[in-house]
Formats: structure tokens, sequence, C-alpha cells
């Protein structure tokens, strides 16, 4: 039986935003089943609750930003991505400011804080959304196509491709392909980390983002190399965390995805837009559970036992 998951404490952080560069306090707490996972300003005079859904989202000028009136919880993807990787149905997070932290650009800590706090399994099925059939949205801007899509597939793989143009990016691995019946969120996508360029860096501060970079939560690049003297954690990393981001994306659904998710040049708003064209069509999903493991796609139990060994 796949079932629900939520967490056996709370756990805590203090970090700083990437965009606003605002020091922030974070926790994370077990929640009821059904729950879903539900941010929570908690600077506020009054809490305000952001509950997880893809028409919650808001800004997705470099980062996947929720909304309710003027409240905001921005740059959410990478606890996101983490939550699926682990398989948390259920958790509160509460934060004192308008940004999750940035932590090392990656989702290695967060996945280390969920694991911390320990994963209890819930008396109830695991909710998963199935694809039936294809979805696609497509956006051109002045550097080409971007586009994403899902497939019916019978698991959760994906297959990322990026086109930067930069010689430090080109030495790397443009394209990746992960299904996850084979392949280890935690090992093989959870330390890959944000990257940006310093030529851009002025004009982002003058948007109001990237106040909070460094080469300590970010791959730093100039028109040549890589500035970070550490180098890369996994030969293809730029991309990979491309696919972590997406992973972080797409459990704005609000449940797993059985399906394939294929996609080039696809950021945030292009990935939310693909949730809500897939959500607005009821004939595309449906809801399933698994009350017998052996039923199950392998990826999903493979990952369900992992999550637990890790423990």
């Amino acid at each position: 039986m796949l079932r629900q998951r939520t967490l056996k404490k709370i756990v805590k952080t203090t970090g700083i935003g990437l965009h606003s560069g605002t020091k922030v306090e974070l926790s994370l707490r077990p929640a009821a089943v059904d729950t879903g996972i539900v941010f929570r300003r908690i600077d506020q005079a009054e809490p305000v609750d952001l509950p997880l859904r893809a028409d919650a989202v808001g800004d997705t000028r470099m980062a996947t930003t929720l909304q309710k009136g003027d409240v905001r919880v921005s740059t959410v993807e990478h606890l996101l991505s983490a939550c699926a990787g682990l398989g948390i149905d259920n958790l509160y997070v509460d934060v004192t400011a308008e940004e999750i932290p940035i932590m090392d650009g990656s989702a290695a800590t967060f996945v280390f804080l969920l694991q911390s706090a320990g994963v209890e399994e819930q008396d109830a099925l695991k909710k998963f959304i199935r694809v039936k059939k294809m979805v696609e949205v497509r956006d051109s801007d002045r550097g080409g196509e971007k586009w994403a899509r899902v497939d019916p597939y019978f698991g959760f793989k994906m297959s990322y491709s990026i086109d930067f143009a930069h010689p430090a990016i080109d030495a790397t691995g443009q394209v990746v392909e992960i299904d996850f019946a084979d392949v280890s969120y935690v090992k093989d996508v959870a330390r890959a980390r944000t990257f940006g360029f310093m030529h851009d860096a002025e004009a982002l501060r003058a948007m109001g983002l990237g106040r909070g970079g460094s080469l300590d939560n970010a791959i730093v690049l100039d028109e040549y190399r890589i500035l970070n003297h550490d180098g890369l954690r996994y030969e293809d990393e730029f991309v990979r965390h491309k696919a972590l981001d997406a992973i972080g994306d797409l459990y704005a659904l609000g449940h797993p995805l059985i399906g394939a998710y294929s996609a080039h040049r696809s950021g945030h708003a292009v990935n939310n837009a693909l949730i809500r064209k897939l959500i607005d069509d009821s004939e595309a999903w449906e809801i399933v559970t698994f009350s017998d493991e052996s039923v199950a796609p392998r990826g999903f139990v493979r990952a369900h036992h992992e999550a637990l060994a890790a423990l």
C-alpha cells in the first residue's frame, strides 16, 4: 500500500532569500491527512495560509511564487522538489519573510531537513495524478521557442534540454533524461545547484531580484568560465538543476504525477502554464491510488522504500 506521508516532528532552519536577500526563519511541521502542502506567513499581523495549488502561483520571474492578495511566498520550487523526491504529501511550511531561504542553491539541504524530522506514513492512500492524454504548451521569445509537455506513462520520467550558448555550459551535457524507476532523486538530482551569470547581476538587482546570490548558493559564471573554485557537483549540473526545478514546479499539482514530462528551455512560467492546462482538461487526467504495491509504478515503489531506508 502506498500511503500519504508527513513529518514525525517539527524541524527549523534559518537562511536568506536568493532574490530578496532577506533573512528568513523556516519551520516545517507535520500536517494531517489530505492537508496538502500549506505555506504560512507567520510574520503577518494574522498568519496567512497559502495552500499549494497550480492556480495559486503568481509571479514566475526567476522563481515560482505563491500569492494570496498582497501576501507572497517566493522561491518555493527547491523545497517542493525535495518534498516530491521524498514523497511528502502533507506539510505546513512556516516562514517569517516573503521568500524560502536559498540554502546552498540546491534541494539537498531541504532533503536533509525533511529526513532529520523523520517521515511518517499516514492512514490514508497516497493520491496520484495520472496523465491520460498528451498536453503541451509552447512559448516563443527572442531566444527561440520554449515548450513543455506531459504524456501518458506508467511511472515518472523526464527529458529536459537547455540551450545557453555559453562555453562553460556547452562543455557539459545540455540534455538530461531521467526515469525514476532507475534513478535516485536524492543521489542523482537533489544536489544540483541553481546558476547565474555575472553580466545579469546588475539587471536582476534593478528588478529587485538576485540580491542574496553568492558563490555559496549558486554556480556563478562570467563570460567564459565557472567562478566557483569547487567546480560542478554533476557533469551536467546545469540541465540537472533545471530538471530539479521542474519537479518542484510540477508538484504544484498537489499530488505526484504519473506521466512523462519533456521540455526544451522551459522555466517556471511555462511549467505552471502546463499544469494549469492539464488541470483544466478533465479528460487529460485522473486521480488514482494504489492499495497494492505490486500494481503501482515501479519507480514510486522504489522511491517510497528508498526514502524510508534513508531515515
